[in-house]
């Protein structure tokens, strides 16, 4: 096992030359992340926005599960989508278990509630400052959605945001369906994890500093479009 030091030297070279297998893993886990999270904010959004202007049965309750969901184990995630997925499971026959398109899918389901819960709250205070002149001249609230994304953009970006950083430093799930198969379902954090208990400490630490750089850039985004939310 390496030593703290040799092991950040080796990882410093690694990234500043951009290792051919390091590059690999850190281009799935962005490709992987963000199409999870353009999905998620997709269907999320739409659902997020109806629950706070429409008066829909059952909607408190599904509110109530959406928060309650934002604290899911990731493992359960991948359990459930796996059972889905498996020879035995109703979607068995897609064939897509353990292929970057199940991580895509477990990836979807984890940041669904974050962007329904936010889209959701960001709604509601727009609504009740807009609601009625948007409704003007008898306009419908489906049309009303449109104005409320651009009033609340930089809400319904750090929704974006929010669900993108959960998915890329998720391990779990995407273990789970993901099988964590060198160069074709092996991420940043199923990458770390396997490289650690190898001992290889070099390539996790480089792995590591990668996702750490990205989670701050993430983070420093949404607090900016917070901020400027906030700031209205």
């Amino acid at each position: 096992m390496q030593d703290f030091t040799d092991a950040l030297y080796t990882a410093a070279a690694l990234i500043v030359h951009f290792d051919a297998e390091l590059r690999g893993i850190v281009v799935l886990s962005l490709g992987v992340s963000l199409t999870a999270s353009i999905c998620a904010f997709v269907i999320g959004s739409p659902l997020g926005m109806a629950l706070a202007i429409y008066r829909l049965r059952g909607r408190g309750a599904f509110i109530v599960v959406a928060n309650a969901l934002l604290g899911l184990p990731p493992v359960v995630v991948g359990l459930v989508v796996y059972l889905l997925l498996s020879r035995s499971g109703p979607l068995g026959s897609l064939g897509i278990l353990f292929t970057p398109t199940a991580m895509v899918i477990a990836q979807t389901a984890l940041g669904l509630p974050i962007v329904i819960a936010l889209v959701h709250r960001i709604t509601v205070d727009i609504w009740a400052t807009y609601g009625d002149p948007l409704l003007i001249d008898g306009a419908s609230r489906l049309r009303a959605m449109i104005p409320i994304m651009a009033i609340g953009r930089e809400g319904l970006i750090t929704a974006f945001l929010a669900a993108f950083g959960r998915a890329i430093a998720e391990v779990g799930a995407i273990i789970v369906v993901g099988g964590n198969i060198r160069g074709y379902t092996r991420t940043m954090t199923t990458a770390i994890a396997l490289e650690t208990s190898k001992g290889e400490l070099s390539f996790a630490l480089a792995l590591g500093i990668i996702l750490i750089i990205l989670s701050m850039t993430v983070s420093a985004l949404s607090l900016i479009f917070g901020r400027a939310l906030t700031s209205r």
